[in-house]
């Protein structure tokens, strides 16, 4: 689907990155699957609440390698672009190895979650952070008016209701709020940002409402109908 400001695929993005312009994109924000399926230990179940979802989802069990999508995000990014991938403690060594050597310079940034999922048996930390790796060349686009706003940590609560999805659920949409502080900072107005794993398209809705186009391509087409409508029914 595309409208004069955002331009939405489904399918695979290994694949279909390639049909994107060569330096088209300013800011590539995505938040890929984690691969965690496979460390799971199952669900908890609960009579008096909803079940602690550990296991996440079908399509996080399918392996993600950074290396066979790398070379395309730098090609598609603009010299002065800007890029932020969410990563997982088992994945963030991955990123790293594909994306550091292509950029000058590469960097983290930690979203805490002021309301994480409880350890109800207390056998464990929270999972109160998620890690960003955010890369970029000399010169790229930088926009902030005072040092506290250049923290590489960001927090919010989780992704909760009315912003959260309920159908189609999806068990790890980001909220709106700590996207549009990366998109307000390492963007400018009229600029496209692009997510190749689009999920519900939260990174759309940041880039819209705040002035950017967006390229967005999804896996799920679940996921990808429930992007349609929330753009297009988006009040800016």
């Amino acid at each position: 689907m595309k409208t004069d400001k955002f331009s939405i695929v489904q399918g695979n993005s290994f694949d279909l990155i390639k049909k994107i312009k060569t330096d088209s994109i300013d800011l590539i924000l995505t938040d890929p699957p984690y691969n965690l399926a496979k460390h799971s230990t199952g669900n908890i179940k609960f009579d008096w609440r909803e079940d602690v979802n550990n296991d996440i989802a079908e399509w996080d069990k399918k392996e993600i390698e950074p290396e066979k999508i790398a070379d395309e995000l730098v090609r598609v990014l603009k010299p002065d672009g800007n890029l932020f991938v969410f990563c997982s403690y088992n994945l963030i060594g991955k990123w790293y190895d594909a994306l550091d050597h292509k950029f000058d310079a590469t960097n983290f940034f930690v979203w805490h979650k002021k309301n994480p999922v409880p350890k109800f048996f207390k056998n464990g930390f929270l999972n109160s952070c998620e890690i960003m790796l955010c890369c970029w060349n000399k010169k790229h686009k930088w926009n902030f008016s005072n040092q506290k706003e250049m923290h590489n940590f960001f927090e919010t609560p989780i992704c909760s209701s009315p912003e959260r999805l309920k159908k189609p659920k999806h068990p790890t949409q980001k909220p709106v709020k700590l996207l549009e502080h990366i998109v307000k900072i390492a963007s400018n107005e009229n600029d496209t940002v692009f997510d190749p794993f689009m999920g519900v398209a939260s990174t759309g809705v940041a880039a819209l409402k705040n002035n950017r186009k967006f390229v967005g391509i999804e896996l799920e087409e679940i996921y990808f109908e429930a992007s349609k409508n929330r753009l297009v029914n988006l009040k800016r």
